[in-house]
């Protein structure tokens, strides 16, 4: 096809999706995890990715493959520490409900429910928040396996300190429907949570 710079300008809707506008949530879970400042403070992340496994079989000297098992890779955010320690404290706690670190005992109960939560990224549009959501993933049984360290220099200055957290999780799941092609992105009221099929 022949070069059309407006072939291209009107094919990228809205200059495009910025991935600079978006918000991670995680609702608070009882005395395990308050998730209140998280969507302040969580500066980094990324959309999921999507892994099929693949199965080969030999048939006469030849490899046929068909397709496997999805796998769910774990999950990192990157977090701004306030000199309260606000969210990383909410982690910590976390950690230890699920393993102490003296007692080497769980707090949170022998069910894998009452350690694990539900985590959600949300893109929004160049409107704000307050007016179109594009898209939503959803973690699903999320808990924490990894809380970095943090690196303390005294030639570190003119920064604010801060850390990852990775996540296990059972699956994720986009919860949007089609917006119409004259809807600038997807009204918050529009979200659908969609079944697994």
């Amino acid at each position: 096809m022949a070069f059309n710079i407006q072939n291209f300008r009107e094919a990228m809707q809205y200059d495009g999706q910025r991935p600079n506008l978006f918000r991670v949530t995680m609702p608070t879970k009882g005395a395990i995890f308050n998730g209140t400042d998280l969507s302040l403070f969580a500066k980094a992340t990324s959309i999921p990715g999507a892994t099929l496994g693949t199965i080969i079989v030999p048939y006469f000297g030849r490899e046929v493959k068909m397709a496997g098992n999805r796998t769910f890779p774990e999950w990192t955010i990157t977090v701004i520490n306030d000199e309260t320690f606000a969210v990383r404290s909410q982690f910590e706690n976390w950690m230890d409900h699920i393993n102490s670190h003296a007692s080497n005992t769980r707090k949170a109960g022998s069910g894998q429910g009452a350690y694990t939560n539900t985590a959600k990224v949300e893109q929004f549009s160049k409107s704000g928040p307050s007016t179109a959501i594009t898209a939503v993933y959803s973690f699903h049984n999320i808990f924490p396996t990894d809380l970095s360290e943090i690196t303390l220099d005294w030639g570190d200055n003119d920064v604010v300190e801060e850390y990852t957290v990775t996540f296990s999780y059972d699956y994720w799941l986009r919860e949007i429907k089609s917006a119409a092609p004259a809807t600038y992105g997807i009204a918050a009221s529009d979200i659908l949570e969609v079944a697994e099929a």
